[in-house]
This record gives structure tokens, C-alpha cells and sequence, in this order.
């Protein structure tokens, strides 16, 4: 069965659930049978009826309902309803209690946590509920934390110590005895195991684990981000050991059993500060005026083996972690910088998907394996782009990452004249698919030698970038292609079509720009998105609408059950091209060279578990690569606090509004408590604060003047004073 239908049954035999529990408990004192409850939820055809029969039983078994008399079923008189859910704590200290089974979020007040933190799982009671009150309950048990580690500020006393968690949403700070401080010192910055909270006392106990050094300090607070998410920021010893003991030469013996290919035109294009270049394209013209043309990722996996420890660290890091100021990579140096990376004019090992491409962008033939290549030049994108826009051979000093001007080969400018133009055509056949093209800006630092931010600027997505990534997606797309209508276990990158509800709410926000969505059906919603997005460029709104467009969408994810790429519009996607920088890919090559080999399908429960685990580690780096940015963009606002910005709001609160700068998309909090003029109130329904004298209105997307109020570093939290709105 496939995952939507899959989906799609589980659906509905949870809604049959909520109605069963809806009927009896609208009328608590009746008993209904099974044909009574079908005509209160309208339930006629005879697939539904069997699913109500079947979960009325079920649910009986389960002693969730009672059968008062045979076939006849009501509410099971109970005094105590308890559930198992997530916390969510909120800003206030009180939390709502998550539970999949229920429509509504439970309220917990803050003396009902029982000592429960934001993320834990929980058992809740649920109270008796009365008319038009939203559930509440109390935490009666916690069932599993969600962390075991936090980071936080040392206070020192004469016989014992504490730490206070720099996490807002974590109430409570931990006892730490003596000896248990690791030699930290009063102020210190400080990474700590969570232990027993007895009963009878007031805090939970821990454990220094490391010293993180001075708050304040650059590296601190670098390495304090990554310490936050359970992310390391060195290899242990002998993985290090491990990983330079590796045979990294290139052998005859090794290249007789691949493809050879290094006399074929090949070169990498890549960010002009890139130390790992995991892909490079290779060129030529074939007799029948078609091209063939190659893309050839670092063969990872002939040096990361099944059953060592550099394989072991690899999965656990299942990511490289790209922070503002520097990469912490998923393999060591020797093979991320050196053996794996795809330096100019060295022979290395690489895994291949080679097409025959016709003059219309049409794949022809396809052939998947492993090569040796030898890459003929390294360009940046900025020189790549350059020879697009000028059809010209000569890259200027002032873009040139060799530090002066220099001429590449005729070949070199046709190679990449013919890839942009192909790129293009398969970039529009993909969006007349129903593609969606997000181009998020990106925020970039120019950084001091001491990390100190000297300035802002946006990475912008040209043909140059939009050209590699079209040949990139070609390769993902095929590889899991090939492999999907195998019907073989393989990790597949899925992405879910988007809530409609999210894409509602989404609507309500953009109409204040006067933009809109058409929801009448995918089509209409991808194109509509699409030309949403197209009209925000440029303007004082669009990095606001891109966020919350991406936020409507279902999140990526990687699992061996395939419902394909939304948002790409593709029926089979993967991840083959990143191999440096993402253990997923390197699964990928494992198993397409099994199956290329002739190898037995293996147990698919195997690869979910280790599809689940990349994903969860991949939303880690993407938090803390964001925690990342914003420090440094705290800190870039230190030194701005007597000059006026001006900002559009980008979120509006109960406690206060949201403003992001437009000149360097630094976002702040102006807090309510802090505007002096009059009295303001929270209207949810117009996204606004509004004047309860005045009725002076503060609304979602107006522009506003702002000064900075107060920056802190270490809770990373940005404060403006608001000047006045934009006339």
C-alpha cells in the first residue's frame, strides 16, 4: 500500500475515533449502537461502516468505552482521564499539553508541570471540561525528557552551586554539589547533565560535564550553540587517529574496476570560500549532436566503511553543521578537505550519474557507477557567472579566486554556456510541472580576523548557482528513480503537501500586501505561490512573505516510504549529490552500488530508523545554524545603538510587535510595555497592537522607525525602542 493511501486510511480511522468519543460524550447518559453513532456522523458507504464496527470493538477492548448491553455502547463513566503527550511551555510559564488523539491542546497552569520542561513526554490528567472552557489538566507523570543536557551560567556559593539555564523556557536552575563542577568557575558558561529532582527538593540536581569558557566571549557563545543542540565541535581522538591512517593514494588496481574518465573535460563550481568540493560536471560532444554530460560526487563511502569508527561517528553527526563564522564537518579533515574533496588537476574517486543529453534538455540514456576524474579547473560562482554574462573567456581580477586575471579555454566557455542554457530548459519544464521556486535570501556576514561582523550582505541565487543546481537535482531525481520503480528498500528525501490550513492563515497575512493564493487545487496553488514569490522580490516585505510561504510547507524529510517531492513536483527524490556533508547520500551510494552488483534487498525497518535519526539530526543544525545567525546579528547591532532604522513589522504578539530591519534583515522585539503613548491591545484577527485611546493601529507589514533598546548576547535577544511609524 502506498503512503498516501496508507496516510489517507489512517486519516480517516482517526476521525471515526474522535466521532465515536464526540457521540457518547455529547449525551454521556445514553447508550448508542453501532447504526445509531453511523447516522449521527453520516456514515453510509460500507467501508466506513466495517471501520466503526471494528473500532467500537477496539476501542470496548481497549476499556476505553463501555458496552452497557450487547451492541449497545456509552461514555465509560470514569473520574480520571489521563493521556500521553508533549509539552509545549510557553513564554509565560505556564504549557500546553500536545495530544495526537485530540482536537484541542490541554492547558497546564505552572503550578500543575510536576516538574516537566518544554519538549518532555508526559502523562496529563485531563479535568472534567465545562461549557466553553478550553481543556485543563495536570502533568501526573513525566515519561521521557526530551533533554538530559543544558547550557547555562554559573553561581558559585561556599558549599554548593548552581546553574541558570540560558533556555527562556526552562524555569527552574540546577543544583550542582562541589564535586561535581569540573573545576567551573563563579560565571562561567557551562554545559550540565540533568539528574534526579527529588521530591523534597526545589531544584533538580546535575552535573558540570564542560566549561565552556566566558560569556561574552566568541568561541563561547559559538561553541555554547552547538553544546545546546548536543552538537560536537571536535572529533574524539581516535576517530581523528582512525581517519589519517586511511590509505587516501590512488591505485591502478582500484581505477581498473571503475570508469575511467579523467581525460574528459571536468571542473567544480562552488562558493568562493569552499574547502569541500563534493561535485564537479564533466562535458563532451557526441557524434549525434547530442551531450554527454557527467555528474560526479566524491565517492565517500570507498573510504567510510560499515563496522569503523569513523563510519559510527559519520551517522551519529549525520550532517555537517554550517554555523555564521565556520563548518563543523561530518568527516574529518584528511577526507572532507583533502581525499573526498574534488581538487583541480588531482585524480580522485567518485560515484557517477552520466547522461545522454539531447538539445532540448531531454535525458536519452543514463548510466550510474563508480569513476575515477580528474578535474581540469575550480571556479567560484561569481567567475562562472561572469562567463554567462559575457559569453567570454577572460575572468577579471576583482572576481577572479586565483587573485588575478586569467583566461579559461574555449571548451571550459562552451561547456558552460550549453550547461546554463539546458539548465534553464529543465528549470521551466520543472516549474510547468508545478514546481515551487523558493529563493530564500540568505543573510551573510563579512567578518574581522576576530570575528568581529564588519558588515551584511545577501546571497543571491544566479544562473551560475541555479545552473549546478538544476544538474544536481537531475542526478537525485534519477538515481531514486531508477531505484523507486525497482520497488527495492532505498532512502528516498519526501516532502508532503502543504496544510491547508497553514496555507490559509498564510493567505490572511499576504492579503495585507495585496497578494493572494489561489487554493482551488495544486495547480493553482503552486502557480499562485510562485508568482507570489516572484512579486515580493525586491520588496520591503519579501523576506517576511518567503519565511512564512516556507513555513506553510511541510518539512523534507528522509524515509524508505516514497510519496514523493511536493515542492519540487518530482514522483522520486533522493539525495546522492552531498555525500561530504550528509550521511543520507552516502546510504545512497551504499545502496545503489549493491544493487548495481546484483546485492539482495535489505530490511527497509533498518534504513527508517537511520532515515529518522538524519532528520532529526539535519533539523538540529538547521536551529542552530539560525541560533547562529542571530548572535551575530545582535552583535552587529551592538555597534548601531544611536542610529535610526527603519524596519517592517514581521510579527505581532500579546507582549509585543516584531520589526525587521530592511537595509540588513536583522529582526528585534519592540515590547508593548515599552510604548509610552497610549495603552495597547492585542487584536489577533487584524495581526496588530492597537491604541485603546488613540486607536492608533500597529499592524503585520507596516513600516516602522526603530532605534536599538538593549542587545544580549548570551540570551540572544535583540530589544528596539520604536520611533514612530513610516508616513
Amino acid at each position: 500500500m502506498s503512503k498516501k493511501k496508507k496516510r489517507a486510511k489512517g486519516q480517516r480511522k482517526n476521525e471515526i475515533t474522535k466521532g465515536i468519543f464526540t457521540v457518547l460524550e455529547k449525551e454521556p447518559s445514553k447508550s448508542f449502537n453501532y447504526k445509531q453513532i453511523a447516522s449521527k456522523l453520516d456514515i453510509t458507504d460500507t467501508q466506513d461502516r466495517n471501520e466503526l464496527i471494528k473500532r467500537l470493538g477496539q476501542l470496548k477492548a481497549s476499556d476505553r468505552i463501555a458496552e452497557v448491553e450487547r451492541g449497545k455502547y456509552q461514555k465509560k463513566p470514569t473520574l480520571h482521564t489521563y493521556f500521553t503527550g508533549k509539552v509545549d511551555l510557553t513564554s509565560s510559564g505556564n504549557a500546553y499539553v500536545i495530544v495526537d488523539e485530540l482536537d484541542q491542546d490541554i492547558f497546564i497552569p505552572n503550578n500543575r508541570l510536576n516538574k516537566a520542561f518544554h519538549g518532555d513526554t508526559v502523562e496529563v490528567f485531563l479535568k472534567p471540561s465545562r461549557k466553553g472552557k478550553k481543556p485543563e489538566g495536570e502533568i501526573s507523570k513525566v515519561l521521557e525528557r526530551k533533554k538530559s543536557s543544558y547550557v547555562g551560567i554559573v553561581d558559585k556559593q561556599k558549599r554548593f552551586a548552581f546553574v541558570r539555564p540560558t533556555d527562556s523556557r526552562m524555569y527552574t536552575d540546577i543544583f550542582i554539589p562541589l564535586d561535581k563542577l569540573k573545576k567551573a568557575e563563579d560565571g562561567d558558561k557551562v554545559l550540565v547533565n540533568l539528574g534526579e529532582w527529588p521530591d523534597d527538593a526545589e531544584s533538580p540536581y546535575g552535573e558540570i560535564v564542560e566549561v565552556l569558557g566566558k560569556p561574552g566571549e566568541h568561541n563561547t557563545e559559538i561553541h555554547a550553540i552547538l553544546a545546546e543542540y548536543g552538537l560536537p565541535y571536535e572529533f574524539p581522538y581516535e576517530v581523528e587517529q582512525f581517519a589519517k591512517t586511511l590509505d587516501t593514494s590512488i591505485k591502478e588496481s582500484e581505477i581498473a574496476k571503475r570508469r575511467d574518465m579523467r581525460e574528459v573535460l571536468t571542473f567544480t563550481i562552488d562558493p568562493k570560500d569552499a574547502k569541500d568540493f563534493d561535485d564537479a560536471l564533466s562535458f563532451q560532444k557526441m557524434e549525434n549532436g547530442h551531450y554527454e554530460i557527467g555528474i560526479h560526487i566524491a565517492d565517500v563511502s570507498h573510504y567510510v566503511e560499515l563496522g569503523t569508527v569513523l563510519e559510527d561517528e559519520a551517522y551519529e553527526r549525520a550532517t555537517s553543521v554550517y554555523l555564521v563564522d565556520r563548518v563543523v564537518p561530518m568527516l574529518p579533515e584528511v577526507l572532507s578537505n583533502l581525499a573526498c574533496s574534488l581538487r583541480p588537476n588531482e585524480e580522485k574517486y567518485t560515484f557517477s550519474a552520466v547522461f545522454e543529453i539531447d538539445e532540448k534538455a531531454k535525458v536519452v540514456d543514463q548510466w550510474f557507477g563508480r569513476t575515477v576524474i580528474n578535474s581540469n579547473e575550480r571556479f567560484a560562482y561569481e567567475e562562472a557567472q561572469h562567463i554567462i554574462e559575457t559569453g567570454g573567456a577572460q575572468i577579471p581580477e576583482e572576481i577572479s579566486i586565483r587573485g588575478n586575471t586569467y583566461s579559461v579555454s574555449d571548451e571550459i566557455v562552451d561547456a558552460v554556456l550549453t550547461f546554463d542554457r539546458l539548465a534553464k530548459m529543465m528549470r521551466k519544464a520543472r516549474m510547468d510541472a508545478g514546481a515551487i521556486s523558493f529563493d530564500k535570501i540568505e543573510v551573510k556576514f563579512n567578518l574581522s580576523e576576530n570575528n568581529e561582523p564588519e558588515s551584511v550582505y545577501f546571497k543571491e541565487a544566479k544562473d551560475a548557482n541555479k545552473l549546478i543546481e538544476e544538474f544536481m537535482l537531475l542526478a537525485n531525481r534519477k538515481v531514486a528513480e531508477f531505484i523507486g520503480k525497482q520497488k527495492k528498500t532505498f532512502v528516498y528525501r519526501v516532502h508532503d503537501k502543504p496544510d491547508e490550513e497553514k496555507l490559509m492563515a498564510l493567505n490572511g497575512v499576504i492579503s495585507r500586501f495585496g497578494h493572494s493564493i489561489n487554493l482551488k487545487d495544486r495547480k493553482s496553488i503552486n502557480k499562485s505561490l510562485n508568482q507570489l514569490l516572484e512579486d515580493v522580490k525586491g520588496k520591503k516585505e519579501q523576506n517576511l512573505v518567503d519565511t512564512l510561504a516556507i513555513r506553510s510547507m511541510s518539512k523534507a524529510i528522509y524515509t524508505t516510504e516514497n510519496i514523493g517531492h511536493y515542492g519540487l513536483g518530482f514522483d522520486y527524490y533522493t539525495h546522492f549529490t552531498s555525500p561530504i556533508r550528509r550521511y543520507p547520500d552516502v546510504m545512497v551510494h551504499r545502496l545503489l552500488q549493491h544493487y548495481l552488483d546484483g546485492g539482495q534487498q535489505p530490511k527497509a525497518v533498518i534504513y527508517e530508523e537511520k532515515c529518522k535519526h538524519s532528520s532529526d539530526m539535519e533539523l538540529l543544525a538547521a536551529n542552530a545554524e539560525r541560533d547562529s545567525v542571530k548572535y551575530m546579528q545582535i552583535k552587529f547591532m551592538q555597534d548601531h545603538k544611536d542610529q535610526e532604522f527603519l524596519g517592517v513589522i514581521s510579527g505581532v504578539t500579546e507582549w509585543g510587535i516584531y520589526v525587521e530591519i530592511i537595509e540588513n534583515k536583522c529582526e528585534g522585539m519592540v515590547r508593548i510595555r515599552d510604548i509610552r503613548d497610549d495603552y495597547y491591545i492585542f487584536d489577533d484577527r487584524q495581526y496588530a497592537i492597537i491604541g485603546e485611546r488613540t486607536k492608533r493601529m500597529y499592524q503585520l507589514g507596516d513600516e516602522v522607525y526603530v532605534m536599538v533598546k538593549d542587545t544580549d548576547l548570551l540570551k540572544r535577544h535583540l530589544d528596539f525602542s520604536l520611533i514612530g511609524k513610516r508616513e
